[in-house]
């Protein structure tokens, strides 16, 4: 029986198997859920992951076309014999057409009703139910904007700063805050991009953007009676390019009243939605407590951990019960007890705008003990492929209350070791000791990692442990054990350190401009001769579906521009160099 008390009980035929359509660390996830629940847990693979951890992990597996193939994969769950299939997250969680072609094949499609997803997954439409709920929200045109021109009149109207959304999308995917006219042409391009890239489909709509906000979300549970129970609120604000970094639960420091707010109106949108099985509200919430609807994701968060780790409640489990009909007893909030902190360990450079760098994690060690989970898709030796999203596991710490979690946490990070790839493992052992963060008074926001974080990344580090060291342009604190017991050598190694940033630096001013990474290039906006000033953008680079842009990082005329859209490079390619003026020829 679930921990969770108000489950009326179990279904009266529990699921006997499942097909999970995804890859990663979340298909490791619920089939290691599948498996605690006495279900054969079934893995889906594209040739190239024939040997991936979900794999190895799984009963069985079926060779898919990709994971975004509908029709591939639900004749792998017809040929696996499988009571249901359960789309995890990305891919096609969120795609009404899979959730119903599953159901169509007979099978139990865990999550919302394709109408369910097809109603809150168009943003538009989610705003008109959150506002018949009464939902707060924020300004927002009441359908897709059909270009900039549109978006320039809502600017207009209403104000900056602003956010234009991809309408069919989420996870900061198709986003991108607009806080200057001047920057709403680029950046409705760059959304439109980037959610044909993510979710096939380009139509985006535009609201009004609460800066420096919180983000904080509610865990909801619904059943086929209409019941719906939130299991907790979460916080979500450490982010950067508007997608999660930290999280952790239960949501700390609210306003008064603000707790009690998202937690109705979250119940009230979903049951006029007439959502089923779990699924997240999200919102933003002001320094001055005003609270305004963001979207409903609907399948489960990569962020469910630390729900799970303050409630009890194994979220996975009550998907699977909820969706062979198990009902829930009342709609009573389900307490929190204790406090925990999710961190994502991304392939991701920190140093160069948290940049996608994948590779093979050659080493990936956490210390066990109290409070200390990892959800992992990757063990040592396997590859963080390009193809996909860069995040291949996730630290989860708990304990009684948050001011022990954050010094457990601070443990646990100094001892996490990850080779192979860049992490952000350095910048969250300076989060967790960061007033901002770690003290009485909650200072962070979603802008809060490049505001305030991003210009400390490049101080000189007061620790005695700790050098400065120069990654491309920015400079990062490395932890050098047992440095502040070196006396004179430690001083000898701090000013070799300095020549060194004093040479990088020299690099790294280089008249070339590099691929940041190996990805695509999407698009191009100079040409050679093109005389360009510190900061204009130069091209845009795709990788693991973001878009990245790069800028000129000195004035300079264009020269030997050697990329068009659609080429692909590798890191480190040059795509231009930047001349001095006088050196132009011809």
């Amino acid at each position: 029986m679930s921990v969770l008390t108000v489950l009326a009980g179990e279904p009266a035929e529990p699921l006997r198997s499942v097909l999970v359509a995804n890859r990663g660390e979340i298909a490791v996830r619920v089939l290691r859920a599948a498996r605690d629940a006495g279900m054969r847990a079934v893995a889906v693979h594209t040739a190239a992951d024939a040997g991936a951890l979900h794999v190895r992990r799984a009963d069985e597996a079926h060779e898919v076309e990709s994971y975004l193939d509908i029709a591939s994969v639900v004749a792998a769950a017809q040929r696996a014999g499988v009571d249901a299939v359960h789309p995890g997250y990305g891919f096609l969680a969120e795609n009404a057409d899979f959730a119903e072609a599953v159901r169509g094949a007979g099978l139990v499609w865990i999550g919302p009703p394709p109408a369910v997803i097809r109603d809150l997954g168009d943003k538009v439409t989610a705003r008109r139910i959150a506002r018949d709920a009464g939902v707060p929200l924020l300004p927002g045109t009441t359908a897709p904007v059909a270009d900039a021109a549109a978006v320039e009149a809502f600017a207009a109207e209403h104000g900056l700063p602003l956010v234009i959304k991809a309408a069919f999308g989420g996870g900061g995917r198709g986003l991108k805050v607009v806080r200057t006219a001047a920057e709403i042409p680029d950046a409705f391009a760059s959304a439109t991009r980037e959610a044909v890239a993510a979710f096939g489909r380009g139509e985006c709509f535009v609201e009004r953007f609460l800066d420096s906000a919180r983000h904080v979300e509610a865990q909801v549970l619904a059943d086929d009676d209409g019941r719906v129970v939130v299991v907790g609120l979460r916080d979500c604000s450490v982010q950067r390019r508007n997608q999660k970094l930290v999280e952790e639960a239960p949501a700390p420091a609210l306003p008064a009243g603000v707790a009690a707010q998202i937690s109705a109106s979250a119940r009230a949108l979903c049951r006029a939605a007439g959502y089923r099985n779990a699924g997240t509200v999200e919102y933003l919430v002001g320094a001055d407590g005003t609270v305004a609807f963001l979207e409903v994701n609907t399948r489960l968060q990569v962020e469910h951990p630390v729900t799970e780790e303050t409630t009890g409640v194994d979220l996975v489990a009550e998907q699977f019960r909820l969706a062979a009909g198990g009902r829930l007893a009342s709609e009573d909030d389900v307490p929190a007890r204790g406090h925990a902190v999710e961190f994502r360990l991304i392939a991701e450079d920190p140093a160069r705008g948290y940049l996608p760098v994948p590779g093979t994690v050659t080493r990936l060690a956490v210390p066990t003990g109290p409070g200390v989970r990892l959800d992992a898709g990757v063990a040592d030796g396997d590859a963080v492929d390009p193809s996909f999203d860069s995040m291949f596991a996730k630290l989860i710490v708990s304990a009684p209350d948050r001011a022990s979690v954050l010094r457990r946490a601070a443990r646990v990070l100094a001892e996490t070791e990850v080779a192979g790839v860049p992490t952000p493992l350095a910048v969250y052992r300076r989060i967790v000791r960061h007033p901002d963060f770690a003290g009485a008074d909650l200072r962070v926001h979603n802008r809060w990692v490049e505001q305030d974080l991003g210009a400390e990344a490049d101080a000189a580090p007061a620790d005695p442990a700790v050098v400065g060291v120069r990654v491309g342009r920015r400079v990062l604190p490395v932890r050098v054990p047992g440095l502040a017991v070196l006396g004179d050598r430690a001083a000898a190694i701090r000013s070799e350190a300095a020549a060194l940033r004093t040479a990088g630096a020299a690099v790294a001013d280089g008249p070339d401009v590099l691929a940041p990474m190996q990805g695509t290039i999407v698009a191009v906006a100079v040409k050679d001769g093109d005389l360009v000033a510190p900061g204009d953008l130069i091209a845009v680079c795709e990788a693991m579906k973001m878009e990245n842009p790069v800028r000129a990082h000195r004035a300079g005329v264009v020269t030997g521009l050697t990329v068009t859209p659609g080429a692909p490079v590798a890191a480190a390619t040059v795509l231009c160099t930047l001349a001095a003026p006088a050196e132009k020829k011809g």
